[in-house]
């Protein structure tokens, strides 16, 4: 199946390679750069537990000073890719919480002190929840440094609208609403509604295949878990549309 991975390098990369061991054919279009030139400082002073929503708060702190104070503190990760990297990084209580924001917040309430030292977001500019909001609002005390800072496309490269017009990708891999709404935005820029809703999606989320609703497509396939496991189980399962 010819496929269009929409994910922030190097990521886009990385799931390429695991699409093209399916068997597919994979062309990349980031839809999101990710940047880290002007992060905020990352302090542990007092830090109890640190959260990372995303492998990218973690790249961040690859890069920081405080990177080895930072192994010897507990790690709340979203879903088993971010508590993946966490691990290669060298920490050693990683914590694997639920998939998404929102459930994390019910998670770590299960796992934290309320009066044990502040929480440490690794946060990117722009958040899918505000999940730091719900937790100070039951009491504990959440740091949000905005450690990279994320910048959406404004057009689709020539080489893939082309491809989409006429007919040479089949599936779109969508792996964030943020990601999605991008997408739907710039088919409709390009005039390209009509061609695009006879894709495949592979959504991570509802929440990611709502962002489509402009684009009405005609099938959407959503993960059972939003993780990118599961999003490549359906990829796994997808046969082509056309030879």
């Amino acid at each position: 199946m010819r496929l269009l991975v929409t994910r922030p390098e190097p990521d886009a990369t990385a799931l390429r390679a695991h699409l093209i061991a399916q068997g597919h054919e994979v062309l990349t279009e980031p839809l999101i750069t990710i940047k880290f030139d002007n992060a905020d400082p990352i302090e542990l002073d007092e830090v109890q537990a640190l959260i990372a929503t995303s492998r990218n708060g973690l790249r961040a702190l690859a890069a920081s000073p405080a990177l080895e104070q930072a192994r010897s503190l507990p790690l709340f990760a979203v879903g088993p890719g971010t508590a993946a990297t966490a691990k290669a990084l060298g920490f050693q209580h990683v914590i694997e919480g639920p998939g998404t924001g929102r459930q994390l917040v019910s998670f770590i309430v299960e796992h934290a002190e309320v009066n044990g030292g502040p929480l440490l977001h690794l946060a990117g500019d722009v958040l899918a929840y505000d999940f730091a909001s719900e937790l100070s609002r039951l009491g504990y005390h959440v740091l949000r440094p905005v450690v990279y800072e994320t910048e959406t496309a404004t057009r689709l490269s020539g080489s893939t609208a082309a491809r989409i017009a006429n007919g040479q990708i089949e599936g779109v891999l969508l792996l964030s609403p943020r990601t999605a709404a991008t997408f739907a935005a710039l088919i409709k820029a390009h005039g390209l509604t009509e061609a695009a809703r006879r894709l495949i999606y592979f959504c991570i989320s509802q929440a990611a295949a709502a962002q489509l609703e402009e684009i009405a497509p005609v099938k959407v396939e959503i993960a059972s878990e939003p993780n990118l496991q599961e999003v490549l189980a359906l990829t796994a399962r997808a046969t082509p549309q056309s030879s």
